[in-house]
């Protein structure tokens, strides 16, 4: 078995003195683990590390052995983050939101939003809004997606600005308004469309209250586990850097 692709590292694993197991998310093979032999030389260790980009040939005598990958390094972006703690625990949260996708399972639209936010995850002035839409790209991703083109209980497609936290569906401003201390905020950059404006940090904090909520009722919690504190301190961070 052979296959060659384009990934974004995840994580790195020593195996043995010389080698190591790689985690990548890759474009048309999804979270993907093989072994790299000689993972810990000089010559690798520089490529090898998360949040660089990679191109990568996996082989196995059959496709449920782990394999092997041959990588060669094409986006180097990890020495630009070790000094943006912004990036790090970015990094961390998409690491673990990553890791609920099964194994092997492709996911290419996941892949693209990556791409973009990964290269981002360094500038505070972009990376907190894409990395809210990622999470609402996850949710869709695992089955849980939100419905936000129009309003639950008009079908109105104008003023979505809320969220029934009981159905995940957008609530105009005139219907939800008698109930809008049980709703969840809809920010406008979390909208369908594009973003016609740079969020507000008021923005910014209701995209990942609303996020979060989700995340940790319909994907978490199931599963026995909390949000990753990785998570909240990318969030402070970033709210910090638009205070």
């Amino acid at each position: 078995m052979e296959w060659r692709d384009d990934g974004i590292i995840l994580g790195v694993k020593r195996h043995g003195e010389a080698n190591v197991i790689l985690e990548l998310m890759t474009r048309d093979h999804g979270r993907h683990l093989g072994l790299v032999r000689g993972g810990r030389s000089s010559r690798l260790q520089p490529a090898l590390q998360p949040g660089n980009g990679v191109t990568v040939a996996w082989r196995a005598r059959i496709e449920e052995h782990l394999g092997h990958f041959a990588i060669e390094g094409s986006e180097m972006r990890a020495a630009r983050f070790i000094d943006s703690a912004l990036a790090l625990y970015g990094l961390a949260n998409l690491t673990a939101l990553l890791r609920l996708l099964p194994e092997r399972d492709p996911h290419p639209p996941i892949f693209e939003a990556l791409s973009v936010l990964v290269d981002k995850l360094d500038d505070p002035d972009i990376a907190p809004a894409l990395m809210a839409r990622f999470e609402l790209a996850m949710l869709a991703e695992l089955g849980f997606g939100l419905d936000l083109g129009e309003c639950a209980a008009t079908g109105a497609t104008q003023e979505l600005v809320y969220v029934s936290p009981r159905s995940g569906r957008a609530v105009s401003a005139a219907a939800g308004e008698p109930y809008r201390d049980k709703l969840l905020a809809l920010p406008a950059f979390l909208r369908e469309g594009p973003v016609l404006a740079p969020p507000t940090p008021p923005d910014i904090a209701a995209g990942f209250a609303l996020t979060g909520f989700f995340l940790n009722r319909r994907v978490f919690e199931p599963r026995g586990l909390s949000l990753p504190e990785a998570r909240a301190r990318f969030v402070d961070l970033a709210l910090r850097s638009e205070g």
